[in-house]
Parts: C-alpha cells; structure tokens; sequence
C-alpha cells in the first residue's frame, strides 16, 4: 500500500464521528482551560484531578485523556501545551499520577505563534512555583533533534519531591512532518524515552504499586492530537513487532482516537507511521530493507 492507499484510508478513518461526548470539557468554567475551542476531551476516559474546591466540581478538569499502550491499560496521558492558566493543574496532574517522563513533540513558539506556554524553569539552577508545586531544573542535556531536562518536582504543601524526565522533540514542524519525512531520529527519541521510563520504573521499587511498566508517561504537542497521536502510534506499533512480529497501524490509530478524539491530525502524519514502522523493522533487523517507492510527497500539511 502506497502513499494515495493510505490517504483514503486515513481519510475513511477521520470521516467516523467522535466515539464519545465532551460535556465537562464544555462546561463554562472550564471552557478557558481548553488551548482550542475545537479540540476537546472526551468524558469516558479524561483524567480526573483531586477536586481543590468542594463547592466547585470542575476544579477536577484539565484536557487530557487516558490512552492504552502495548498490553498496558492507560500507559499515556495525551494532553494539550499546557496554558499560563493551567501551569498548576498540569503539575498537580503529574503528582497526582505518579508520572515520572513527559514528553513534549511541540516548541513553545513556532512561526511566531504560541504553541505552548513556558511551564518549566529553562536555566539550570533555578526553581518556580505553578500553583502548589515547585520545579527545579536540574541539568540539560542538548541534542540535535531533542532536549533532555531533568527537573525535580516539589508538593510545596507537603515538601515531598520527585525526580522528573523530560524530553523535549525539537525538529517536529508545525508543518509536515520530522526530519524531512525519515523516522530514525524520532525512532531515536522514543528509544531514550523507553529507557528513561524503565529507569525510572527501576528507581520508584515497591513505591509504585500499579503496572509493572510504569506510571503514565504524559505526551503532549500543542493541541495534544497531532503530533502526540503520532508518537503514541509509533511507541505502541513498534513495541508489537518487537513482541509478536505484528504491525497494524490502523487499527492502532483507531483505538487512539477511541480514547483522544482526533488523534492523529492529519494525513501525512498517518502515512509517516507507516514510514517509520518500516524504519524501525529495518533497523531492528525484522525486514532485510524497505521499498519506500511512492510514500515520499510534498508536505504542505499544517500539523499540531
């Protein structure tokens, strides 16, 4: 199946309607937490914070939604670019939710537009406080296609802390796809983020009482479909060959966007998938190589 094969069958993909209802996401008081008037999350699997008002029950709402891994029930949060108003909930989500990796596909700024506020301390040394949490950056690591912040995060309230990794993809275009349309530095990045949650799996021992893999790794772009949708596919796609010898994107990609409306947002995004999933068997000696005849095209496509 070429490049047009699958662009029909993304597109019969993105014509189903939503598999679910948006009714907290459209709650007054909580319409201003959405980054995007259009890009909401569904009721049946969004993540509920501790509610901080007994007289408010929105005060549970933040956009982001629970998303199955590789035999691993709720392996992802997929959240949208956090926003100067939602700094605080975004950090009570991480605490609450044991996350120790965050992965961000997105910059904060890009072609002049916001895509992401600024939720993290960039120079090294030094601490602020979103709401009732601290975050310290530790040290940065710098890298051609992604940046590595180990930062420390603080329950003021409780003066409880907990080591953060958090991996920043630099050279995903709001157009298009990474890297001129070849997975493997993207393929690279998701291998540093395997490692990083196992490690970090490692050190959490018997206080982590939930899946044997982790707590949620958090994943977010700007609007926390595109590009994260993405991501999401590739991990889960490639962590089933290495398992079972199986790949099947669409059906991956449909069981995304069960659990995070619109995941996946554009076209080339879905024909990227397949790209990188033929990379990553090549590389991991599954296919002896790979006729990528017809998938190369123009990307004109703005993705989030």
């Amino acid at each position: 199946r070429q490049r047009r094969g699958l662009l029909l069958e993304y597109e019969e993909l993105r014509a189903r309607p939503p598999a679910g209802t948006f009714h907290h996401a459209k709650l007054p008081s909580n319409l201003a937490k959405n980054r995007y008037t259009d890009v909401l999350c569904y009721d049946h699997s969004r993540v509920l914070l501790s509610q901080t008002d007994p007289d408010d029950p929105t005060t549970d709402y933040i956009n982001a939604n629970y998303v199955d891994g590789y035999k691993q029930k709720n392996a992802f949060i997929c959240t949208q670019g956090p926003l100067p108003k939602t700094f605080g909930d975004f950090w009570r989500m991480v605490w609450e939710q044991g996350t120790v990796v965050i992965v961000m596909t997105t910059r904060a700024v890009e072609r002049g537009r916001v895509k992401c506020g600024q939720y993290w301390p960039l120079t090294v040394g030094s601490t602020a406080v979103y709401g009732g949490f601290a975050v310290t950056t530790e040290a940065v690591d710098t890298e051609d296609d992604y940046t590595i912040s180990h930062l420390v995060l603080t329950d003021v309230r409780t003066e409880q802390s907990r080591r953060i990794w958090h991996g920043q993809y630099t050279r995903w275009p709001d157009y298009g796809v990474p890297g001129g349309g070849r997975a493997t530095p993207v393929l690279r990045f998701r291998q540093r983020v395997r490692r990083a949650q196992h490690d970090a799996r490692q050190q959490l021992g018997d206080s982590w009482a939930g899946h044997s893999m982790g707590p949620p790794i958090v994943v977010h772009c700007s609007a926390g479909i595109g590009r994260t949708g993405t991501f999401l596919t590739l991990d889960t796609c490639a962590a089933r060959l290495a398992a079972e010898g199986v790949v099947d994107v669409r059906g991956t990609v449909e069981r995304i966007r069960a659990q995070r409306a619109h995941s996946i947002q554009m076209p080339d995004q879905y024909v990227f998938c397949h790209l990188a999933i033929l990379e990553y068997a090549v590389m991991n000696g599954y296919l002896d190589s790979a006729d990528l005849t017809g998938f190369d095209a123009d990307n004109d496509d703005e993705s989030e």
